[in-house]
């Protein structure tokens, strides 16, 4: 099987229900479907969605409006372009994001805690594998999970290793893929932790999934099996912004010359 190597962030704009949502809800799904576009045409692999307009974000279970609302921008998405399109609930709302991918044909979901405890901004999150991978069972078992690793803007508890916690989630969590990451949005991840993970669970599948640039993708892809990029494509690198056609094909060509 082909897997993407170049996944961009399509950060959908604050839906009905967040405390910045502004309608009309048109203005959200525009916005998502240009940059979905934008990302195709300069070269990228696949799209992930999410609902990053929404902080502050719920813990573990989002509400049905944002259930709703994030079905209609993926399948917005999905209309728009012919590249796969996967979906992360955050803040780790596993089952909404498999659900929205079951029904709107999504290839494959983003879960920041899948096993494992972390603490987040959002309080102690607890991973839900046992819970998803039966779900993905009764729903569609095609539909990949890809997993964070001691995933951004949080912590792990004391005692737990990186190199312990990939082989559970590699081993035992039922990870498709694990995704190494810096401090938070937009941080580069380091090289030396990413080696760190490839040589812990030298089979599996790694991306890196955040701060990469046109600068550094080339190298990253030489030791990761593909990247997440998002506020890099963004006018002005400003994650809120909408995604630069420049921006875009330039990191392209950068992975592709790698």
């Amino acid at each position: 099987m082909t897997y993407p190597r170049l996944i961009g962030m399509v950060h959908a704009l604050p839906l009905p229900g967040a405390p910045s949502h502004r309608p009309p809800f048109e203005r959200v799904l525009e916005r998502a479907r240009q940059d979905a576009i934008r990302l195709e045409e300069a070269g990228f692999d696949a799209l992930l969605v999410e609902n990053y307009g929404d902080a502050p974000f719920y813990a573990s279970q989002v509400p049905p409006v944002t259930v709703a609302a994030l079905s209609r921008v993926v399948l917005t998405v999905r209309e728009a372009v012919k590249i796969p399109v996967g979906v992360n609930v955050l803040r780790n709302d596993g089952r909404a994001a498999l659900s929205i991918a079951a029904a709107c044909d999504a290839r494959f979901i983003r879960v920041n805690v899948l096993s494992g405890m972390m603490y987040t901004d959002q309080g102690p999150i607890a991973g839900q594998a046992a819970h998803l991978s039966r779900l993905r069972a009764q729903l569609n078992p095609e539909i990949e999970i890809l997993a964070d690793l001691f995933v951004k803007h949080a912590v792990p508890p004391p005692g737990l290793t990186l190199e312990e916690a990939a082989v559970d989630l590699a081993e035992r969590g039922g990870a498709d893929a694990v995704i190494v990451s810096g401090e938070g949005t937009g941080r580069p991840t380091s090289r030396k932790t990413l080696a760190k993970v490839r040589r812990a669970v030298p089979e599996a599948r790694l991306l890196v999934g955040s701060g990469v640039d046109a600068r550094t993708v080339s190298s990253l892809l030489k030791i990761a099996d593909g990247v997440i990029v998002g506020t890099a494509v963004k006018e002005e690198a400003q994650v809120e912004r909408p995604v630069d056609p420049d921006r875009a094909a330039a990191l392209v060509r950068a992975a592709r010359l790698g």
